[in-house]
């Protein structure tokens, strides 16, 4: 490599780990505990326990829950229903002021599938703060772009390490730590190492994050094309007078698509429908296709089946990269090595940190002029 290109590369390297470093080691220190939040919340008493049931026991229909959903909350209408697939033995209802209420003005509750009874509100406790502190922090959509935006610089700083690498290391052996040199020496062989070793999950990590910064847009953009077009034919229809039964909503839907298991159904009304139609998302059951799901539309009256396609890609590529980005493909041993790398990438950032600070000082103090000596002649 020129010396020009390396130096090129070398301010880049520079300018975008600097700018993006604070908001970084935010982003790794907040998702360290999000890659165990289903098991810190159920430590904390903050997850609902399913109840246990008698073999054969019989599950309630799905108006039945529906119903306790909003006898629960009197005053409120039902958003979503959702069904977790690793706890087939309840019910997640999402209630709020009205259909199109804002998502934070929602409470979602976990009901018993056999009996209705209410277990608990789900998504809260501290682990919701550390949440919102690691997409958005608390500033919404703009905070959301914005970690987006240190996110690509964060991949840029990536990138640039990468190039940088072979030519500043390639007098020394792999894994090479010089303990007998300088305290700076010694963190920068391994700021490098730990650099390398982090490198692919880092990336698939940060490209992940992107991509989640940017699920609103993606939404927005799949109603305004896509699910425009698959309720195009009913334009003009009013909002249902009364809804149709749930259970004929799941069981249509469930026909559409054969062999798939309903996710999560979505009112009339609220942002992932239009205001006539009944949304339900399909599932399969592998563990890649229960997570891109398949949307059909029900008319909102009669539970007849309006539509039914595929996500567009864009909206693939999100879904499959929201559990990956918190390790949540692979259970408890996948969740230890996303920890372990995280704890890495935190001693990358903060020894990058450390290492052009050190570099920043001796740089001052050779650019400081030396102070004039007085010579006493007699």
């Amino acid at each position: 490599m020129k010396a020009r290109t390396a130096r090129i590369w070398s301010w880049v390297h520079k300018w975008t780990s600097l700018v993006s470093t604070v908001f970084l080691l935010l982003l790794c220190l907040t998702g360290l505990p999000l890659i165990f939040h289903h098991e810190i919340d159920a430590a904390l008493g903050y997850a609902p326990k399913p109840e246990a049931h008698q073999l054969g026991a019989q599950k309630l229909s799905i108006e039945a829950i529906g119903r306790a959903a909003l006898a629960d909350h009197p005053g409120s209408v039902l958003q979503y229903l959702a069904w977790d697939k690793d706890e087939p033995a309840s019910v997640t209802a999402f209630t709020n002021t009205a259909v199109d209420g804002a998502p934070d003005n929602a409470v979602v509750k976990s009901f018993d599938a056999y009996t209705g009874r209410p277990l608990g509100l789900v998504g809260v406790g501290p682990m919701l703060i550390v949440l919102k502190l690691h997409t958005d922090v608390f500033l919404g959509q703009p905070g959301k772009l914005f970690m987006g935006a240190m996110g690509l610089l964060f991949m840029l700083a990536i990138v640039s390490g990468v190039v940088l690498y072979w030519p500043f290391t390639r007098r020394l052996n792999f894994a090479t730590i010089r303990a007998e040199k300088s305290r700076r020496i010694v963190w920068l062989d391994w700021h490098n190492l730990l650099g390398v070793i982090t490198v692919v999950w880092a990336l698939v990590v940060g490209g992940t994050g992107v991509i989640n910064t940017l699920a609103e847009v993606m939404l927005n953009q799949w109603k305004s094309t896509e699910l425009a077009a698959m309720v195009a034919p009913y334009a003009g229809r009013p909002a249902p007078s009364h809804l149709a039964s749930l259970d004929a909503v799941v069981g249509n839907a469930m026909k559409a698509a054969p062999g798939m298991d309903v996710s999560f159904i979505a009112f009339p009304g609220t942002p992932f429908t239009s205001s006539h139609h009944f949304a339900a998302f399909m599932r399969g059951d592998t563990t890649l296709t229960a997570r891109v799901v398949k949307p059909v539309l029900l008319d909102g009256e009669n539970a007849s089946v309006a539509a039914a396609g595929e996500l567009p890609l864009y909206l693939k590529a999100l879904l499959v990269s929201q559990p990956l980005h918190f390790g949540d493909y692979g259970g408890m041993p996948l969740k230890i090595i996303w920890a372990l790398l995280d704890g890495l990438t935190i001693v990358v950032l903060g020894s990058g940190l450390y290492l052009w600070w050190v570099r920043r000082k001796k740089t001052r103090r050779v650019a400081r002029p030396a102070a004039p000596v007085l010579r006493l002649t007699s």
